[in-house]
């Protein structure tokens, strides 16, 4: 007979909901007896140990989050307008917003140590750095052999340069004057109350040697004195519309010689004309060596490769000496000769600096 429910309690058995919530311990307790009863999975997961706070897991040992995110294709989110199961585009790589322009020289595969050719041109005394650059735009410059047209191309410093017949014609097209420059002209920037030496460069005033040709306006296009002789002073001075003859007069490296008569007054003994000849400085800086010599009891004759302002006047005051008159006659292998004051003439081709 079967043990009736008091019996049951007596025992300590169980009754029939106590025995499945025994069975699986993770089952609610069904309420109402006449309620269906949910399936329990086959497998209980088991609650992972709680972690200390603040430690991050193994490196050996993934999330298992992270794990999934890696396994999956990389997709663009849903925000970006894109379709879900379309790939994300690859990122760019980072561009500067400025590219410096390489050099013409290098692109072109010029040597380490390689210079401009317009500086090599102006250095050789081919022509002015600004002429360069025009001779080089329009193709009219060779660097061994090979014609050149761009910008800022360079060249081994021992290349051959050389010009195109055009760029030969165009330099003897452009003029070199000889003015006998009188008292009173200006040789650069006029004065307040004087003229410019320029002005007197007239049809009339030309002096005609065998071989040189007739004035013409298009002579004075950038016609400019290469070289000063102060106000005060007579002589030679020279006008080009060359840059290459300017350069060869005026350059910082100019070697050219000039000579001058200059009469002087005062007492000059043998220690101060050495002091002419070498030892002397203006404005803190050394002059270079001069020739210096008496022409006679009232002139001396300076011969100068170096042209600073009013140097002659200011080397004799040094020495005690005052200058009453100043005269050039040479500059280079050209000579002032005959040339009558305030006239001027055209450099001939059998004439150099």
């Amino acid at each position: 007979m079967p043990d009736s429910p008091a019996k049951k309690k007596t025992l300590g058995l169980p009754d029939k909901q106590e025995a499945a919530t025994l069975r699986h311990p993770l089952r609610k307790p069904v309420r109402g007896g006449g309620a269906r009863q949910r399936k329990v999975p086959a497998k209980v997961r088991q609650e992972k140990p709680a972690e200390a706070p603040g430690l991050l897991p193994p490196s050996s040992e993934k999330p298992a989050r992270a794990a999934r995110r890696e396994s999956k294709p990389v997709t663009a989110s849903a925000s970006n307008g894109r379709s879900a199961g379309r790939p994300a585009r690859p990122e760019r790589e980072s561009v500067p917003l400025f590219v410096p322009k390489a050099d013409a020289g290098l692109q072109s595969g010029a040597p380490t140590g390689a210079v401009r050719v317009s500086k090599l041109m102006a250095e050789r005394g081919i022509c002015s750095r600004r002429e360069a650059d025009a001779y080089i735009e329009h193709g009219l410059v060779f660097v061994d052999g090979q014609r050149i047209s761009e910008l800022g191309t360079r060249a081994d410093p021992s290349a051959t340069i050389t010009l195109d017949k055009a760029a030969k014609a165009n330099q003897q097209r452009q003029m070199t004057v000889l003015l006998h420059k009188p008292v009173g002209y200006v040789s650069g920037q006029p004065e307040p109350g004087f003229k410019p030496a320029v002005l007197l460069i007239l049809p009339e005033n030309q002096f005609r040697v065998p071989g040189t040709p007739a004035f013409q306006p298009g002579h004075l296009k950038g016609l400019a004195p290469a070289g000063r002789l102060d106000i005060d002073s007579t002589g030679l001075l020279v006008l080009t519309q060359n840059g290459r003859i300017a350069r060869q007069l005026i350059g910082e490296d100019s070697k050219v010689e000039k000579e001058y008569l200059v009469r002087v007054e005062g007492h000059l003994d043998e220690q101060s004309l050495g002091l002419l000849n070498h030892g002397l400085s203006l404005d803190g800086k050394r002059l270079k060596p001069a020739k210096v010599e008496w022409l006679n009891t009232e002139q001396l004759r300076f011969v100068l490769n170096e042209g600073r302002k009013r140097q002659i006047r200011r080397m004799c005051e040094l020495v005690g000496l005052r200058v009453v008159g100043l005269k050039r006659v040479r500059i280079g292998g050209v000579a002032l000769g005959d040339l009558p004051p305030g006239q001027w003439r055209y450099l001939r081709e059998d004439e150099g600096f």
